[in-house]
């Protein structure tokens, strides 16, 4: 029972973290500090998907679920399991890809113009005095 709770509660930690991946940089916006968190959750995310790189969560959750008697997620991993094919279509696995690639830049991109606007009116400010 132990096992499959922390099997359960690996499994919400991994889609928060998938989900901080794909917003995290909008609550930058919000958060400025955050983006430094981001673009290493970024690295590491997309790092996964690129260069095929092994996930620790996806290693916990496998470890408490064969601890637990349940057979552990297939080799495809975490989100070929609990996404693709249940939230999406398989067949738009590379459109959603694209579509986060998307939602990551806007985000950056709404930053960097929030960082801009900040150091302009703050320079603004400074030259009013």
């Amino acid at each position: 029972m132990l096992y499959r709770l922390l099997a359960d509660v690996t499994a919400a930690a991994h889609f928060v973290f998938v989900a901080y991946v794909v917003v995290g940089g909008f609550l930058a916006w919000r958060w400025p500090r955050s983006i430094f968190l981001h673009l290493i959750a970024f690295g590491w995310g997309f790092s996964t998907i690129l260069f095929g790189l092994d996930c620790p969560l996806t290693h916990a959750e496998n470890w408490a679920r064969h601890q637990a008697g349940d057979a552990g997620l297939p080799s495809s991993g975490f989100i070929d399991h609990y996404l693709t094919g249940v939230i999406y279509p398989e067949s738009a696995l590379a459109t959603v890809r694209v579509l986060v690639a998307v939602c990551v830049a806007v985000s950056w991109v709404g930053y960097g113009w929030l960082r801009w606007r900040a150091a302009g009116s703050a320079t603004r400010l400074q030259a009013s005095h």
